[in-house]
């Protein structure tokens, strides 16, 4: 078992790395919420992070899980797979704890974590209503499309194509160090 990484501290707010016990804690919180996550997710994120094949930055807003996100070395899928540009995958910040800037700082530790050994730093991001607040921080961090459209369940999405808006329809986007 890895050490925990303290990524960010202040009087209010802990970035960290996962520890086997946030696992459930973060079931509790998304289905405080209604969201569901697998478990079977959480545990592969954590598996993954102590090979050291996935960065997990998890939140805690005084003493309560509050948020997380992963960083991945690279992309596996939309257009940025294969290029070995890290990638934001997963980012979440529970209802109650939003709009207090618990987000930013996430994502502040990721794109420290990826400036490290890359110039750049990649995502996706669903385009329905419940991702406008990501979409909005996106732009506003300096992540711009990469120019390839829309992707739908993994596949570039060809103009006048059907779909459906779900969390599989994303704009995938990329931001220079």
């Amino acid at each position: 078992m890895l050490p925990e990484t303290i990524y960010y501290q202040d009087e209010n707010l802990i970035i960290r790395s996962m520890i086997h016990s946030d696992i459930e804690d973060l079931l509790k919180a998304f289905s405080a919420q209604n969201w569901h996550k697998p478990i079977e997710v959480l545990e592969r994120y954590y598996k993954e992070s102590q090979a050291h094949k996935r960065h997990i930055f998890i939140a805690e807003w005084k003493h309560s899980l509050a948020g997380y996100t992963t960083l991945m070395p690279s992309a596996h899928a939309g257009p940025f797979a294969s290029l070995g540009i890290p990638y934001v995958s997963d980012f979440n910040v529970f209802i109650p704890y939003q709009r207090r800037g618990i987000g930013t700082k996430i994502m502040d530790c990721a794109e420290r974590t990826a400036f490290k050994t890359h110039d750049s730093i990649c995502l996706g991001v669903g385009l329905h209503p419940g991702y406008g607040t990501a979409q909005r921080m996106y732009a506003k961090r300096g992540y711009i499309p990469d120019g390839s459209g829309v992707w739908y369940r993994n596949e570039r999405l060809a103009e006048g194509a059907p779909c459906f808006n779900d969390d599989d329809l994303v704009l995938y986007l990329l931001k220079k160090k």
